[in-house]
Formats: structure tokens, sequence, C-alpha cells
């Protein structure tokens, strides 16, 4: 199965909004693992505890409203990472996860 094919300057544009979300990700070889998000956008997310995960490694985690997606690491800095996820999440999905995991209502687009 082949990922979106985004490259690292698009993702990083993509607008990204800061949560404070732990899942249980999914990893082939290394079972579950607990994964912090620090922020999400229609495209991917970075944790701020990535661990032993390098670039490439691929993970599924289970979001708000979209349920099951993969994702896969395209960075890697000490314990932050990185990833893009399989598939773009649709925006009118998208808005709804971030009204579920927007720590701070200010901080939401109030263009809606």
């Amino acid at each position: 199965m082949s990922g979106a094919q985004l490259s690292v300057p698009e993702l990083r544009r993509a607008a990204r909004h800061p949560v404070d979300h732990k899942v249980i990700a999914e990893h082939r070889e290394r079972g579950d693992m607990e994964l912090h998000i620090a922020n999400i956008s229609a495209h991917g997310f970075m944790v701020d505890n990535a661990g032993e995960l390098s670039r490439g490694e691929r993970v599924i985690v289970r979001l708000p409203e979209v349920g099951r997606i993969e994702a896969y690491v395209i960075w890697k800095r000490d314990e932050r990472a990185g990833f893009q996820f399989e598939r773009i999440i649709r925006l009118d999905d998208f808005m709804r996860i971030i009204d579920i995991l927007q720590p701070n209502p200010r901080l939401r687009d109030r263009s809606r």
C-alpha cells in the first residue's frame, strides 16, 4: 500500500494544531506503545516521546472520528518524531478531531 505522496516541505506548511493526546500505537515488531501527540494536521502528527522509533517505521493509531489509521515516521530528532498519515484526513473529520483534542478552545479556528 502506498502512502500519501507529500514532500516534507509540503507537510511542514500544513496547519498544525497543538494538542495533548496520548494514544496506544500498534507497531508490527514492538507491539503496543504509548505515544504522546503534541500537534496534529490533516496530513500527520508529531510526538514528543518517540523513544527508539526511527524513520520509515509504521504504526497504527486510533483517533476520534476516523478510527484506526496508519502513519509512518518521516523525521526524528531526539525524542520528537513526525508521522505522515497513510491518507489525508478529510477536512470535516479533521475539524471534529480538533474540536475533541484541542486543549485550549481559544486556539481553535473561529472562522467555522
